[in-house]
């Protein structure tokens, strides 16, 4: 997008085509509005004053600070976002320390955010601010918050969601295709095309996900009896969208 593609190659409407584990070959998901998530990520650095953990009087736990947080962090999903709305707040890492008895200086606290609506984005990223900078004081500490939005919502185009929706049905059948799956938490990168162009990312049944074995996992097994449905799909979609007779 930064370098213009779409200026370079001009487009009406963009399409995307993802397998899906835990749905059925032969069968399709697509969904107008948001169909994948947002994707932030934030790294916390707590400070503190460190001591021998003998004496922790002489001390400003980062530890302590650190164990606090991750639990007021869930509070904003829980207590400030509107339950009809969708938020994820994951902390993945947590880093302090490297000895049994040393209180150390500081904690770095790492993880990621979700979410469909940019009204819902910008309220978490200002809470959690907001959260960590307060508690963080009032435990006599500091904290420093570095912030990104790696990957906006994944929104599809009621129009082409509809061209994306008829093209697959002509392939497996109307009772194939789910026009209102559960949207994913997950992000994708055609997101950053669909902010400039209307189009449709639909999901294509890749079989079971047994064991939980979903995309990005080490087991994973790309189901090669899906190529003929999604070839067939492509196909289908330029046949509907760019007749024969068109003339350019």
């Amino acid at each position: 997008m930064e370098e213009g593609l779409f200026d370079k190659f001009p487009c009406d409407e963009i399409f995307g085509l993802h397998n899906w584990p835990g749905m059925p070959v032969g069968s399709f998901g697509v969904r107008p509005g948001p169909i994948m998530a947002a994707f932030d990520v934030f790294e916390i650095t707590i400070r503190g004053q460190g001591s021998h953990a003998a004496k922790p009087q002489l001390a400003v736990d980062p530890i302590l600070i650190a164990s606090h947080l991750v639990t007021a962090l869930q509070s904003i999903v829980s207590r400030n976002v509107n339950p009809m709305d969708q938020a994820v707040l994951s902390v993945t890492q947590v880093r302090a320390g490297d000895t049994w008895n040393v209180i150390p200086e500081s904690a770095t606290l790492r993880g990621t955010v979700r979410t469909f609506l940019l009204t819902v984005q910008d309220q978490m990223e200002k809470r959690i601010r907001e959260v960590t900078e307060h508690l963080a004081t009032a435990f006599g500490g500091s904290a420093t918050i570095l912030y990104e939005r790696r990957y906006p919502a994944t929104v599809n185009e009621s129009v082409s969601t509809e061209h994306a929706a008829l093209a697959a049905a002509d392939v497996v059948g109307e009772q194939n295709v789910d026009r209102d799956p559960e949207p994913s938490m997950g992000a994708e990168d055609f997101a950053f095309m669909l902010q400039r162009r209307p189009g449709c990312y639909i999901w294509a049944g890749n079989g079971p996900a047994d064991g939980g074995c979903l995309l990005h996992n080490p087991k994973y097994d790309f189901n090669d009896d899906l190529i003929p449905v999604g070839a067939a799909y492509w196909v289908r979609l330029v046949e509907n969208l760019l007749p024969r007779n068109q003339k350019t």
